[in-house]
């Protein structure tokens, strides 16, 4: 695969995930959010458990096995994923799709200040002026009146904190196991029971409701938790993370485009500045670092 391949790929995952912000949204007219976080998160764990199979009998080929901590720090990532992913799709409910995208957003200047604070690794400078950027850019997506955030908005927000500590989770356990794909089935496994058991506490089961939510289901489950991930996972082999970081950031992007397209969305001029301010912050926090240690090399 080229790095043009690879970066033409990179935008499909983008896609996709910019894309299930409009299915998320529309599948609330059917299900109720936990149960549809269950469904689609064990679908996904069906979509990555070949890929997983695969790296757990490499790894007993190479007489490596997965330590108590290590088991521990699949179970955090794991609750980290459901709780970001249950508050955002509570928070879809009141909220627009392209409000939910660039709010969901939020976790890129958040990582480094969780690591920080987990690991005591020193983020880089760009992170500061970053999270005022994004504060400055939800000021202007409220329309200056940040009393015109409804709940759903609120909601969101949270979900950025947890989506901040999983991407650190998962860094960590990528790095401890060697096996992102089996990383990934178990966090999808654990998000997909929290869901199911919530569900079943809060919610009324239903198979015509899951039946009326089939396609958003399935679109979530498969191409989003399962397809997307692996694509990203072997596009990043072939390009530069600088390329990637910022094709990714385009999700926000494609999310307000589906939410225009098929739900009618429109903003007003100050709420799309407010889209672009925080684009831009998401951009300059993962970008600059890497900006950085090219210079760093290049005067060695």
């Amino acid at each position: 695969m080229t790095r043009w391949q690879a970066n033409a790929v990179i935008v499909f995952v983008a896609l996709i995930l910019g894309t299930t912000f409009v299915v998320q949204q529309t599948s609330m007219e059917n299900i109720g959010p936990q149960y549809f976080t269950g469904v689609r998160f064990l679908l996904g764990t069906l979509a990555v458990l070949p890929f997983a199979l695969r790296e757990l009998r490499k790894m007993k080929r190479e007489g490596r096995i997965l330590l108590g901590i290590d088991k521990l720090g699949l179970i955090v990532t794991g609750i980290s994923m459901y709780l970001a992913s249950i508050l955002q799709q509570i928070g879809i409910m009141g909220t627009t799709v392209t409000n939910a995208a660039f709010l969901t957003a939020f976790y890129v200047p958040l990582v480094p200040v969780l690591a920080f604070i987990a690991f005591r690794s020193k983020p880089h400078w760009s992170v500061w002026p970053g999270g005022v950027m994004c504060v400055w850019g939800t000021y202007l997506l409220s329309g200056g009146n940040l009393s015109a955030l409804g709940s759903g908005d609120f909601w969101v927000m949270g979900s950025a904190l947890f989506w901040g500590l999983q991407v650190v989770m998962i860094g960590v356990m990528v790095t401890r196991t060697n096996a992102p794909a089996l990383v990934a089935t178990v966090q999808f496994f654990i998000t997909g029971l929290f869901g199911m058991a919530m569900g079943g506490m809060l919610e009324t089961f239903s198979f015509i409701d899951i039946y009326n939510a089939g396609f958003e289901i399935l679109y979530a489950g498969i191409m989003s938790a399962g397809i997307a991930f692996t694509l990203q996972a072997v596009a990043q082999n072939y390009t530069e993370s600088s390329d990637a970081a910022i094709i990714m950031s385009a999700e926000a992007v494609f999310a307000a485009i589906a939410g225009a397209m098929f739900l009618g969305e429109r903003l007003a001029p100050a709420e799309y500045a407010g889209c672009g301010v925080i684009l831009a912050a998401i951009i300059g926090v993962q970008l600059m670092p890497m900006i950085g240690r090219r210079r760093s090399k290049v005067a060695i």
